[in-house]
């Protein structure tokens, strides 16, 4: 099983945004850093889960499983609803790639743990280049 660790930052809220992902699986790891422009903190995190599925449909990874340092991602992401509508959309698009996976999962996990932080905190740096 291939282990996706997501995170999304924000310096502000809203502010300049990163998402970082580390996938973990096959005896390897890689790290992702991308900017995302200025938005919230809970927008970055979404697009962190949506960036993080688009790897792993390309790379085409069948059985995931997701850590998230966000509870309000972790919950959207396992009920398949978001209560903001502001998220509505993103949560589609998540949803749209999720279903070409055989098996995914997500949890939650503290954010002093999550591999994905530093490399998200990356992505907001990259937004200044």
């Amino acid at each position: 099983m291939i282990e996706v660790y997501i995170d999304g930052a924000s310096a502000g809220d809203p502010g300049p945004s990163g998402a970082g992902i580390v996938i973990k699986g096959n005896g390897a790891a890689e790290s992702f850093s991308y900017p995302l422009g200025t938005m919230s903190n809970h927008e970055a995190e979404f697009h962190a889960l949506i960036l993080g599925l688009k790897l792993c449909v390309e790379k085409k990874y069948k059985t995931v499983s997701f850590r998230t340092d966000s509870q309000l991602v972790e919950r959207a992401a396992e009920n398949r609803y978001a209560k903001n509508k502001l998220f509505a959309p993103l949560l589609a698009e998540a949803e749209s790639l999720i279903d070409q996976l055989d098996l995914f999962f997500i949890k939650w996990i503290p954010s002093k743990v999550n591999p994905a932080d530093r490399i998200a905190k990356e992505g907001i740096r990259k937004n200044e280049k």
